[in-house]
C-alpha cells in the first residue's frame, strides 16, 4: 500500500517538528493510544487499541526515526502486531515546509498489512483510516497551538494509491504518522 497527503497546520515549522517528536503530545493525539514510551531519541514503543471495521484489537509496535533533518524531515520505520487481528509494517517519509505562518506537513507511506486486517475489506479499512487520521490531526493541531482559534487541520491535497490500513502507522508512528498508522488515507 502506498499513500501520500499534505496537511496544513497553523503553527511554525519548528514548533510542529518539536511536537511530532514529543511523546506527551503524540500520546494525547493518537486515537486509542494507551501507552507511548520513548526508548531513545530515535525510537518509540506504543500500545494502541483500534477498531477497523469489525476487527478490534490492541496493537503493540516499535517505531524508529532515521534520516532526521530538523526541522525539515525524517523517516519513520516501524512495525506493529495486534495478535490474531494482524500486523502492519512499513516506512513513512515526513517533510515539513514553511508556508507563511503555517506549516505544510507532507508524508508518503509504503506499508504492508496482514492477518484479519487485510481480510476486512479495503473500503472499511480506508474509511476507518481516514476517520482516525482526521481525529489525529485535529487533536495534534490543537495541541501544537492551543491559543490559536483558526482551524488547524486543512487537507491541502491527498493522493491515495492504497488498498490497506495506514491507520496503524498514525497510531504507532506518528507517533506521526502520519502521519501518519499508520497514517490513514
Amino acid at each position: 500500500m502506498n499513500m501520500s497527503e499534505e496537511i496544513r497546520i497553523y503553527a511554525p515549522r519548528e514548533k510542529v517538528f518539536a511536537a511530532l517528536n514529543d511523546p506527551v503530545i503524540l500520546r494525547q493525539a493518537i486515537p486509542g493510544c494507551e501507552e507511548l514510551e520513548q526508548i531513545s531519541d530515535s525510537e518509540l514503543r506504543a500500545t494502541v487499541k483500534a477498531k477497523v471495521g469489525p476487527v478490534t484489537a490492541k496493537f503493540q509496535g516499535n517505531v524508529n526515526l532515521s534520516e532526521i533533518n530538523p526541522p525539515e524531515s525524517y523517516t519513520i520505520t516501524g512495525e506493529g502486531s495486534g495478535g490474531p487481528a494482524g500486523f502492519a509494517k512499513g516506512v513513512a517519509r515526513v517533510r515539513l515546509a514553511e508556508d507563511g505562518d503555517a506549516t505544510i506537513l507532507s508524508y508518503e507511506v509504503d506499508a504492508e498489512v496482514g492477518g484479519k486486517l487485510a481480510q476486512v475489506g479495503w473500503r472499511l479499512i480506508e474509511g476507518s483510516s481516514k476517520k482516525l487520521t482526521r481525529e489525529f490531526f485535529e487533536k495534534f493541531s490543537g495541541l501544537v497551538d492551543q491559543e490559536d482559534s483558526l482551524p488547524l487541520n486543512i487537507p491541502v491535497k491527498a493522493a491515495t494509491h492504497f488498498q490497506s490500513d495506514i491507520l496503524l502507522w498514525i497510531e504507532l508512528a506518528i507517533a506521526g504518522a502520519v502521519i501518519l498508522t499508520g497514517f490513514a488515507g
